[in-house]
């Protein structure tokens, strides 16, 4: 089944897309149902090969995650079925590692079964209370460690609210009690691993958000003179919601020019300006990413409008978008299994400086998050590293938005520039590459015409 909607999958994409890259028709997207096909052999998937991995390497051999309806773990989340929108009630889901090759009993202290993977476990009319339905399957299988998610470093792992934490142990015994560990480890590592059937779609997520970007950066959308940053924005946002997609994060759209403006990373990154008109001569930046099948994208490219009589982008806005490719092999040529973000970011900014370069590296994991779990390679404003996050270290399986800037001198336009990039990126264990490629020349606006010179 998988293998026939990964084939239609393709097909589809393959068949909707135009000379220009651009989509044609919103047909490259899965109907509802066959995306709960996927997303649910996806599940299965990673429930029975990843999770006892998982469980093994951290030393936790019961995992117990618990929720309530409208306030989700952001693990649990990732866990439900694709019927499931969210909790129900109270959710609570067990994993107990039974050792050798008897795997992983995966159950539900419900009333009911969650989805076709996890059984329930509560029989109401014997135990009334779900605390002690709990506490009963903890006390039978009587596990070593019992994790729970709660962590100082991670929003993602920390999803154990205080009254259920409070009403758990107030119904569970204190030998019991002893045995309770963080999860964090375990969440990221259920958060940030990526699974062999993952990364067979998601080269076309990713693809499917580039082909996005290239037709809002495009005459089919801009005018010059007319349409504003701000219409650019919008149309992104219904162009995602017409395809019957999602996005994590609103996207921006600005403007470099040769005017009198400094570039504020404040104002880019929080305090937007509000639409301005674009007109010939700007270099246009835009941060976009999507979520489809559970897996999200994060991108950011440039294009640049022409001025009447220019066919080509000037060569000084060219030189500097081949600093910001340098920049991004300089991180990449780094990844090495078990360095952590500080390490990668430091030892990437130190070449940078030595080629000249003018660096700033804020990369973060990217997955069923969009700012996901695992190591933090630099923030705009932490450039010589972050205490938690960036102390974790790189592991195989394991995907990346590489996202940075390098700060170039225009001469014409005498003033600085940034070439902000950002392209999502996977690490195998042994070596990095991006998922869809990456953007390597800025794009012009408009387009050049096929035997049009």
């Amino acid at each position: 089944m998988q293998k026939r909607l990964l084939i239609a999958v393709i097909a589809l994409f393959l068949g909707s897309t135009s000379a220009f890259g651009q989509l044609a028709s919103p047909s490259v997207v899965l109907n509802e149902r066959e995306r709960a096909r996927v997303v649910d052999d996806i599940l299965e998937d990673r429930f029975a090969n990843l999770l006892p991995q998982l469980m093994r390497r951290e030393g936790i051999d019961m995992w117990v995650i618990i929720s309530r309806e409208y306030n989700e773990d952001p693990v649990l989340r990732t866990m439900l079925p694709s019927t499931w929108l969210s909790a129900r009630r109270r959710t609570i889901i067990v994993f107990y590692d039974q050792g050798g090759e008897k795997g992983l009993e995966k159950l539900a202290i419900a009333r009911y079964d969650v989805g076709n993977l996890l059984k329930g476990a509560w029989d109401i009319d014997v135990r009334p209370n779900q605390w002690e339905a709990l506490t009963k399957i903890i006390q039978e299988r009587n596990p070593k460690k019992i994790g729970l998610n709660f962590s100082a470093n991670y929003a993602h792992a920390d999803g154990l609210t205080f009254t259920e934490h409070n009403e758990f142990l107030e119904k569970l015994p204190a030998a019991q009690q002893k045995r309770i560990v963080s999860a964090e480890k375990l969440a990221v590592g259920w958060l940030e691993t990526r699974t062999e059937k993952e990364m067979a779609i998601y080269p076309l997520i990713c693809r499917l958000s580039h082909q996005i970007i290239q037709e809002g950066f495009s005459e089919g959308v801009i005018q010059p003179g007319v349409t504003t940053t701000d219409d650019v924005v919008w149309w992104y946002r219904q162009r995602i919601t017409d395809l019957g997609l999602e996005t994590w994060f609103h996207p921006t759209v600005d403007v470099q020019r040769a005017d009198n403006a400094r570039f504020d990373h404040l104002r880019t990154f929080s305090k937007k300006a509000s639409g301005e008109v674009i007109l010939p001569g700007d270099l246009l930046h835009v941060d976009f990413g999507i979520t489809y099948l559970r897996l999200n994208t994060d991108q950011q490219q440039h294009a640049y409008v022409l001025r009447p009589g220019e066919s080509e982008v000037p060569e000084s806005l060219r030189k500097a978008f081949q600093q910001g490719n340098r920049l991004q092999d300089l991180l990449t040529e780094s990844f090495k299994a078990g360095r952590t973000g500080n390490q990668l970011l430091l030892e990437a900014l130190d070449k940078a400086k030595k080629e000249g370069i003018r660096g700033t590296i804020y990369t973060h994991p990217i997955g069923v998050h969009g700012h996901a779990a695992g190591p933090t390679i630099g923030l705009w404003d932490q450039q010589k590293g972050v205490p938690g996050s960036g102390d974790y270290p790189l592991l195989a399986n394991t995907a990346y938005s590489i996202e940075l800037n390098a700060a170039v001198d225009i001469p014409e336009w005498k003033k600085t520039v940034r070439i902000m990039l950002e392209e999502d990126g996977f690490f195998d264990g042994e070596k990095f590459r991006y998922i869809d490629g990456r953007q390597t020349e800025i794009y012009t606006i408009p387009r050049k015409l096929p035997y049009v010179k």
